[in-house]
């Protein structure tokens, strides 16, 4: 019976690392995600100005917003798979770096300058390629944090970091718009390539993996739980597949609002830049607070299974709420509270869903598993915004937003029961 999995090496230079060196690895976990969904989530809040920018139509603005999460779609599983096999550092560095570099090749070739404008194509690429190798944050850091935190703070832990996605996502929304529409799209790639060397250089210095003084510090079997061989592999755990696939069908109707809220606001609520630049910013820095508070709230009441099946609820009844104030034709003010309600409604639950799922899986599966996970996120964050604009062409704002809202409901069963 296998009773632990080999450690990745630490080099012999390395410095010998304390239990409370672990906050250190948490502020890295937190900055590499936040580089990342600057990006990811940042990207979409210049949608007014990248349609205006590139010459797009609503569909082909889809298509470039999407090429982003298709990317990340694609490579979460291997980078994740890669993480439980070479270990945390290695992967962060090359992603971060990577991610660096494809940034910096949109802002040298692919911007418009001087009247040319890079063909769709050539802009739907260069954010898959950012997805691609951006991508590898999130299983990486996961993983980390699960070994390096025991049971009782973990939840508490991944919730920390996945504040790191609505606090990129809100830093972007502060900045991003702003330079986009002063001064175009060089300046916006600029800015995330230097954020992503920066959280490379963090990583560089900070993240290493636990020595066995230090992981046995942090609670019990902190990073063998689950390791005994009762549990399968992730693959081939069907509890870990349901909640693989109640993680991505919640994420749609966050993506929703991440994608199109901007436009929703311009179009539907002729609401201009302040406005929708102080909406995107409260919901990203709501559901940041949210999210620390979901993860102390489930690690005090051990009650992560039923917070997740009341948080399916809540989402639906924040976009019933918002797709009947769009219905109404509400005024502006209201289609902005409604927007920044439904955003944290649906964004809150993040870091308790991925410690239940990385419980499930095991430490030394945690990469594995996070990398199934990200895989049906991204999956979602590329179809949303592509059949989003359909949907809206052939119906309404408040029929796209009640639809997000049966999503969310779909979600429901698949998480486990109390």
């Amino acid at each position: 019976m296998r009773t632990s999995c080999p450690a990745v090496p630490v080099p012999i230079t390395a410095p010998s690392l304390s239990a409370s060196h672990r906050w250190k690895v948490l502020a890295v976990g937190v900055a590499a995600n936040a580089s990342f969904s600057a990006a990811a989530n940042g990207m979409p809040t210049t949608a007014v100005w990248l349609r205006s920018g590139y010459h797009l139509s609503n569909t082909e603005l889809g298509v470039a917003l999407g090429a982003m999460g298709l990317g990340v779609a694609l490579t979460e599983l291997p980078w994740g798979m890669a993480t439980d096999r070479w270990g945390d550092r290695p992967v962060l560095l090359t992603g971060l770096l990577g991610t660096m570099l494809a940034l910096l090749a949109l802002l040298l070739w692919i911007t418009p300058a001087d009247g040319s404008v890079p063909p769709l194509w050539a802009l739907a690429a260069g954010l898959a390629a950012v997805g691609v190798l951006g991508g590898s944050v999130n299983g990486a850091s996961g993983r980390a944090v699960m070994r390096w935190f025991g049971a009782g703070e973990r939840g508490f832990a991944m919730s920390i970091r996945q504040t790191a996605v609505p606090l990129g996502g809100g830093l972007g929304a502060l900045i991003l718009p702003s330079l986009a529409s002063r001064h175009g799209f060089m300046p916006v790639f600029g800015a995330l390539a230097l954020v992503c060397a920066l959280s490379a250089f963090l990583t560089w210095r900070w993240m290493h993996e636990p020595d066995s003084a230090a992981e046995a510090a942090t609670g019990p079997h902190n990073a063998s739980q689950g390791l005994s061989g009762v549990k399968p592999p992730p693959l081939r755990n069907r509890q870990v597949w349901r909640m693989v696939a109640a993680i991505g069908l919640l994420c749609v109707p966050q993506f929703a609002v991440l994608s199109y809220a901007t436009v929703f606001l311009h179009d539907h609520g002729r609401l201009g830049l302040a406005a929708i630049t102080a909406v995107m910013v409260a919901l990203q820095m709501g559901a940041m607070v949210m999210r620390i508070w979901s993860g102390r709230h489930t690690d005090r009441r051990a009650n992560r299974p039923a917070y997740l099946r009341g948080s399916a609820l809540v989402a639906l009844a924040a976009f019933i709420l918002l797709g009947c104030i769009a219905w109404l034709e509400a005024p502006g003010w209201l289609l902005m509270a409604a927007v920044v309600l439904a955003g944290i409604a649906v964004s809150a639950w993040h870091g308790v869903a991925y410690t239940e799922l990385a419980t499930e899986a095991g430490g030394a599966s945690a990469g594995t598993a996070l990398g199934m996970a990200n895989t049906a996120v991204y999956v979602g964050l590329f179809l949303t915004p592509v059949t989003l604009p359909h949907l809206l062409a052939a119906s309404s704002w408040a029929v796209v937003w009640w639809t997000a809202g049966l999503v969310a409901l779909a979600a429901r069963p698949l998480f486990p029961k109390p």
